[in-house]
This record gives C-alpha cells, structure tokens and sequence, in this order.
C-alpha cells in the first residue's frame, strides 16, 4: 500500500533488490563540492535552545564557516571530505539566513525559522494526508500559519545505514502544500502553535504497512553480520519463490501494460473478449486469492444490467476502496480516477456512458507494493439507481497487466533495520524536541507478535534515544494507541490481538519522558484508516503541553486504579477522573466485561458513581476479573472524564 506521490518517488529512490551494495551517497559522487545534507534548505525549522548543528561534505581538508543570526563557526573538513559545526543555541524567532561557506562557494539557506522540531513516525495512519481526513476541505482552505512547516522524507530503504535522505523539502502550512501534510503531525501542530506560540517544524518519516522492527538499527537488534546476511538471504529466496509462483500462475512476467495502449483503453472496450480472464473474488485484495507478490496493473471487468429508465437517469457506483490507484470505465467511458489506497471509490455514471440492458465495467488498478486491489465491505462495492442499491450481477474477471518485482521488493517495509537505515539514520544529528509515533497495526496480526510488541517498542524508544546523537540526554517520546477496529464482539473475547498490542504500547509508560495518546473511539469497524485524525492530533498535542510544556492541562483520560469485589459487584476506582466520571451516552456505559474463576466472561451491566464504576452481571456470582474495552474492536465507550478524553483499555486479569 503507497500513495501514487510516494510510488513515483520510490522508483527513483530504492535500490534494485535486497542484498545489493548499499546505495551510493551522493556525496561521495560530488567528490569535493560543497553539500549539505537534505534535510537542509530553505524554510528549514531548527531546534531552539540547542546547538544548531550543521554539518556535511567539501573537499578533504577544507575549511568551511557556518553562519546564522551573527554567530558563527569553522571546521575543517575530514579525509572523507566530512565537517560539522555546532553554532550557539537561539531562543524562538525568524526568518533568518543560514549561510555555508568554503573558499568562494557558497550556499545560502533563506527563511529558516528557529522553533521546536518534532519527528513524524510510524505506518500509514501517520502517513494519511490532510486531505483524507474529516473536513478536509474547510481544514486545507483555512491553512495559513507560514510558521507551521513540514520537511517530508521520502519512503526508501537500504541494507546499510546512509548518511543522507533521498530528498524532500521544506514547506509552510497553506491551502497549496498542507493537503499532502501529514495530518496527525499537523493537527497536533497546530494545536501546539495556539498554545506555544513557537515556530513548530515536522519531520514526517513514515512508511505504511511498516512494522516496528523495521524502524530499528541493527545494533537495536543485536544482529550479527551473518545474521544480517541470513535475513537478507531469506529475502531473496522469498522473492524467488514468488516470482517462480506468478509465473506459473500467469504465464509470463509483461513489464508493459497491453491493455493500455497509447492512451487508449483497450482492455476497456465493452466488446472485448474476456472469457481467457481469470474468475476473481471481489471485494478481495489479489494477494489472498493466488497472486500473491504482485505489483505492477491488473485490470478487472464485469457487466451489470440496467432498465432503459436507470440508464436515462444515470447510475453510481461503489468499488469499495482500491489499492492503490484505479481509473474506472464503464462501456469504454472514462467515469472516475482516485489515487490513494485509503479513499473510498464512489463515481456517479452520467446517461451518456449508459445503455440499457448490459454495461461493462473495467477497472485498472495500479499498486505500488504490499496489498493490491479491489477490497472493503461487500456492501461497499454497488450499482445504487433512484436511492436503491444492489450488488454487481458479476462475475469478475482479472487480467494482469503488468509485474514489477525487484524494484523495490516485497515485504520491504517489515525487513529490519532497513528503513531505519534510510529514513531514519541520516537525521540523528539533528536536534530535536521529541517524537510523535503511529503505529502498530501491522505487529498485530496475531497474539504472539503483539505480546512481542511490548519488547520491540521499549526497545525502539530506548535505541532512538541512544542513537540520537543530535538529542544528547534524550527527548520526549508520544505514541497513539490503536483505536477500536474490526466487528463488534457478540461475546466477550478471551484474547484479542488488538488489544494485547494496546496493553504493549502502554506498557512503555514505564518508561521516562514517555505519553500515550488514547484513541479507543475514534475508530472505525471497518476501515483501519479512520478518517478522525484531528482528536488524535488534538490528544497527542495535550500529551505534549503536560509532559513538554510544563501545562496545567488534562492529558489522560481516565485509567484504572483499583477494584474491589463485593458479592457479585466490582467496583473500579480510576485516576484522571477528577469531578468525577462521564457518561457521554447517558444510559448504558458499554465495554465491560467480568469473569469468574471459571474465566469464562460476559458482557457487564456498568453503572457510573462518582469516579468510580460499579459493573455485575447475574451470570457471574463470584467475579474475580473485570476488563474493559479490551477486544479488537469496542462498542458503547461511552466513559470518559470532565476534559473530555476516553477512559483507557485495561484488563485486572493476566490469563
């Protein structure tokens, strides 16, 4: 899954395979010439109240100056042609100049801004844009803070750690740039520029579908080379296999699209014979139905019928949602194009493209890398005329247009260390003010991985912080933890691996300098990319004022103290609960569950005193264990605090 802007980017970054020589940096082509690093330019935001440290490459033995707000210092260059300055720390303020000097070069960075800078990470609902989000429209026209700017780093990979990003630049929040802005990192932005008042930069590295384990160094992992040379084997042997497989499946391997022809739709063409296609599930991404490792196009087709008042009155579509990119026909009529995975497919078919009786429908689906095609609830992919809808009358066919393997590889955002290596080495010089982080979905596949979770995260934050040479001492480290996602439970779980991956992150509270973000009820049963991200942002921001800040604010919702059991009642004390608990839904408060020593659990009856909870259950006489919210998609939250915010997963049990 890649947006249609960072595939583009991507096939110019990565390199051709893993096990290849690591990528060249380009200082090392530019042998001698005055470089910084690009993280550097113009709009930059650079860490108040901490060196402003610059650095980068010249000829050997070079003496290269830095200069910024009339202070300045020298280095001389290196054997590898490497220097480094540290400039006296700044208070909050700008525009400024940050000039670079060696001989008569010169390279002149305009309009940087001295503020707090935040890093940006984690999977794709870090990476999901501004213009996704709820309100996009109102949110990008009313953009407008040149004080607020985002530097986004460009998803690549490598085998060894790189000394410089791929690209990327610098730019201030307006109606032209901040619908591609991450929209977690800008609503809490944002929320951080009403209240702090500071310039506020973000370095957005994310990577969607990436796990933890990727975002770390190999030293975090404790690999040794042959180690690191088993994984890299065991990736070229996988890809081998999957190549071997398609081919079998396919025929052939085309690496150019035969159903696209000059601009022409061919594959599109309503009397096209398609009987050679392959029968296809939809919705279903391809992955799980035999194509498995495929990138590149495929097309699929099917026809539905239409009386002759429909096709005069015109008729909408749902595709569901489509990975990544589709252009969408209907009787060779070009009716609808989306980019992005996370968008849903809705195109409304004028009379012009219909007819009655049969009508084609092709879509060709282009995918970047991981998960590919049509997919979503079934209900989301119809034929809707006069407010009625209905499912296609199928069935679909597929065809694969083009394969790109090799590329970029698969599965190589879980491969790791490698994204560490590329997005995240070359910045660890740089001051910062903290990390805000989003992500996890993809460790939660099953109990094991998110149990494993709890010691890959305390293990990232702990590396990060080491390794971070540009935070000496550390830096504050934010987290969302996962929202409710998938079907309400008709029972109560006995295990859930949504919620042992949330019980893994808010175990690295124990950790110092470290908040969590609750987003229990922000989520989506049926979408993993919940459009809602300004409560997120919002959340992450008030951890930020408390932990950073120093404000007298409410960052937490309520979290569990204390129970006690009396006959068939738990009553359950909680902290963050000052003025006492809130039921937003006025009756029953939804999410609890207890169990006896049988551990066989039920759904609770839950009733607010105070700040306290009392929950029972006549099937349970003897409860001995109560959880809530504690299941991979929650109903009936409906327990918060006066400020405002969810009360936390939590479970008594260990079972």
């Amino acid at each position: 899954m890649v947006s249609w802007r960072l595939a583009r980017t991507r096939s110019i970054a990565l390199a051709a395979a893993l096990g290849v020589a690591a990528i060249t940096s380009a200082h090392a082509q530019e042998s001698g010439a005055l470089r910084l690093p690009k993280i550097f330019g113009d709009g930059m935001v650079v860490q108040r109240g901490a060196p402003v440290t610059v650095w980068g490459w010249a000829a050997p033995g070079a003496t290269v100056r830095a200069s910024i707000a009339g202070r300045s210092a020298s280095a001389t260059a290196d054997a590898g042609g490497r220097w480094e300055v540290a400039l006296p720390a700044l208070s909050a303020g700008g525009p400024y100049e940050l000039a670079v000097r060696q001989g008569t070069n010169r390279i002149t960075l305009r309009d940087v801004l001295v503020g707090d800078v935040w890093v940006a990470s984690g999977q794709s609902n870090m990476e999901f844009h501004v213009d996704q989000a709820t309100h996009a429209q109102a949110e990008i026209a009313s953009a407008g803070d040149t004080r607020l700017r985002e530097f986004t780093v460009p998803e690549s990979w490598s085998d060894q750690p790189q000394d410089d990003v791929v690209g990327g630049t610098w730019e201030s929040a307006n109606p032209h740039t901040v619908g591609h802005f991450s929209a977690v990192a800008y609503f809490f932005a944002r929320e951080l520029r009403r209240s702090v008042g500071v310039p506020i930069g973000i370095i957005h590295t994310s990577w969607g579908g990436s796990n933890v384990e990727t975002w770390m160094s190999r030293q975090a992992h404790g690999l040794t080379s042959a180690q690191w040379a088993a994984i890299q084997q065991r990736e070229r042997d996988r890809d081998e296999a999957q190549r071997q497989t398609l081919l079998t499946r396919i025929g052939s391997l085309p690496e150019v699209d035969p159903g696209m022809v000059e601009g022409r739709a061919v594959w599109a063409a309503p009397g096209l014979d398609d009987s050679g296609w392959a029968p296809i599930s939809v919705p279903g991404l391809w992955e799980g139905q035999g194509y498995e490792g495929l990138d590149g196009v495929a097309w699929y087709r099917t026809a539905f019928n239409l009386t002759e008042d429909e096709a005069r009155r015109g008729v909408t579509t749902g595709l569901g949602m489509i990975d990544d990119n589709d252009i969408t026909w209907i009787n060779g009529v070009e009716v609808g194009r989306t980019e992005g995975y996370t968008r849903p497919r809705t195109y409304a078919v004028p009379a012009s493209a219909l007819r009655a009786g049969r009508n084609v429908l092709a879509v060709r689906v282009e995918d970047g890398t991981g998960g590919g095609g049509i997919y979503g609830a079934p209900e989301t992919v119809f034929i809707e005329s006069g407010g009625a809808r209905r499912p296609f009358e199928g069935p679909w066919k597929f065809r694969v247009g083009r394969v790109r393997m090799g590329e970029d590889g698969q599965r190589i955002n879980k491969i790791p260390t490698v994204l560490y290596n590329r997005m995240i080495h070359p910045l660890l010089q740089l001051p910062i003010r903290g990390v805000i982080w989003y992500q996890g979905e993809s460790n939660a596949n099953n109990d094991q991985q998110a149990a494993a979770y709890r010691t890959a995260f305390a293990g990232l934050i702990t590396s990060w912080r080491r390794e971070w040479t540009g935070a000496p001492g550390g830096f504050p480290f934010i987290w969302a933890q996962l929202p409710n996602f998938g079907a309400a439970d008709s029972v109560p779980p006995a295990t859930a691996g949504w919620a042992i991956l949330r019980e893994s992150q808010q175990a690295a509270l124990t950790l110092p300098a470290t908040g969590q973000a609750v987003t229990i009820d922000v989520g989506e049963a049926g979408d993993i990319h919940p459009r809602n991200k300004h409560d997120v942002g919002r959340r992450m921001a008030l951890v930020a004022r408390r932990l950073v800040y120093g404000q007298p604010v409410e960052s937490s919702g309520p979290t569990y103290r204390r129970h006690t059991v009396d006959g068939n009642r738990v009553t359950i004390e909680f902290d963050h609960a000052r003025g006492g608990l809130v039921n937003r839904g006025g009756g029953q408060v939804g999410g609890f569950a207890i169990a006896g020593a049988d551990r066989r659990w039920v759904w609770a009856t839950a009733r607010v005193e105070g700040n306290r909870v009392v929950v029972w259950s006549d099937a349970v006489r003897n409860p001995v264990a109560v959880r809530y919210a504690w299941n991979n998609g929650p109903v009936g939250l409906t327990l918060y605090n006066r400020g405002g915010l969810p009360a936390a997963p939590f479970r008594t049990d260990r079972w």
